[in-house]
């Protein structure tokens, strides 16, 4: 088995011909002092920070920073001028209020993407064919704009076709240009599958949201082969750690990004211990981000990879709390093969799920994760959009 395209970007990247632990250790450590140091030049909200460390372990000992630090004080984050900020990307909130996230960018941080998106995708995506994204594109900087870059680079051609078209639309699409490839959320590719089962796909790189074991099982059933995930956020830059096709974790962007784990006293774990993953963004231009608290359940496996890759890797990424229940949902509701997609409703009856089915459902569970269901699902047509534009959640009911 060859070594993972990410070990070969990093080697390209870092000016270096091997990658063991500690030469990957070594090259964090210069990069989080070289941090510390810009961030006590700048003095911003970080400015109480050590200025130097004397080892990566005495990482552990700084302070984490929050999300709620990160909505209410990210402009004394930014290191860089307004105007050197290439993007600023501001999360997309789901009915709550107060202020919401805003992460700014630099060329740099989006040329580093680009290069990083390339680097994975390459595993499956090849020069001449097409590769459909099913990712939002919002002009220059835009994620689905900075996948298609990663696409042209290496020599295929994208077909952008984001998340605000219909069933319909997205058919004609996959039937007027045959892609080989799907870069997507997960639950939007299985309805497409669904939709159209002997279609054009033969590979798919999923990001965006969790994709349980039933939605993994489904899709791979399909393809005949097996999905590539990545895992990204805006909070590092949008590319985090991606598969290599030993398909043994996702091998993380370590020159750019440290992870920790933590358990849920905020304590670090042992080597492949499962807790709540933190990371720290060294290479982030414009406003990096130290030991930052994702919210995300996960673990690092840093044993040789079977592609011989010593990179990190992340386990499979969930979500922390509340935000888990939509996922197990999907485990359970998606075991049903006519369902195409649906939107789970918390009421205080139990849940309500609305959606779309393809044919008859026979023998529907009236409860699920210990909630009374009430189920309202209709034909799909190609008129219907997908029940969720982007990451899918558990709605509640308001009064």
């Amino acid at each position: 088995m060859n070594l993972s395209k990410l070990d070969l970007w990093m080697q390209k990247q870092e000016h270096v011909t091997s990658l063991s632990r500690i030469e990957i250790e070594q090259i964090q450590f210069c990069k989080l002092n070289h941090l510390l140091a810009r961030e006590k030049a700048r003095g911003g909200f970080y400015k109480d920070l050590p200025e130097k460390l004397s080892s990566l372990r005495e990482l552990s000992i700084l302070p984490f920073t929050t999300e709620s630090q990160l909505k209410n004080y990210g402009n004394q984050m930014l290191l860089l001028s307004q105007s050197k900020v290439d993007r600023i990307r501001t999360e997309e909130t789901s009915g709550t209020t107060g202020k919401a996230k805003r992460l700014y960018y630099s060329a740099a941080d989006n040329e580093r993407t680009i290069s990083f998106f390339a680097a994975g995708l390459s595993e499956l995506v090849y020069p001449g064919e097409k590769t459909m994204i099913c990712m939002p594109f919002s002009g220059p900087g835009g994620l689905g704009e900075l996948i298609a870059e990663a696409i042209c680079r290496l020599g295929a051609k994208p077909i952008p076709a984001g998340i605000q078209k219909s069933y319909g639309e997205l058919l004609f699409l996959l039937d007027s240009e045959q892609p080989e490839t799907f870069v997507g959320m997960p639950v939007p590719l299985l309805s497409l599958l669904r939709l159209s089962p002997t279609c054009s796909l033969k590979r798919a790189l999923i990001s965006a949201d969790a994709c349980p074991e039933t939605v993994t099982d489904a899709v791979e059933a399909f393809l005949s082969s097996r999905l590539y995930p990545h895992y990204g956020s805006r909070e590092m830059g949008l590319g985090g750690a991606v598969t290599c096709p030993a398909f043994s974790g996702m091998h993380l962007r370590e020159n750019d990004i440290i992870a920790e784990i933590v358990d849920k006293s905020l304590k670090p774990v042992k080597d492949g211990e499962w807790g709540e993953l933190v990371i720290t963004t060294i290479q982030a231009d414009a406003m990096p981000l130290i030991r930052y608290r994702t919210k995300d359940h996960a673990r690092l496996l840093k044993k040789r990879c079977p592609c011989g890759s010593m990179i990190a890797r992340l386990d499979t990424v969930t979500r922390l709390g509340e935000a888990s229940k939509i996922t197990k949902l999907d485990n359970e509701v998606f075991q049903i093969p006519q369902i195409i997609d649906y939107r789970a409703t918390q009421t205080e009856e139990g849940l309500l799920i609305e959606g779309y089915k393809k044919g008859d459902c026979f023998a529907l569970p009236d409860r699920l994760l210990g909630y009374p269901v009430i189920w309202k699902l209709c034909q799909v047509s190609k008129n219907h959009y997908p029940c969720y534009p982007a990451k899918r959640y558990l709605v509640k009911e308001t009064k």
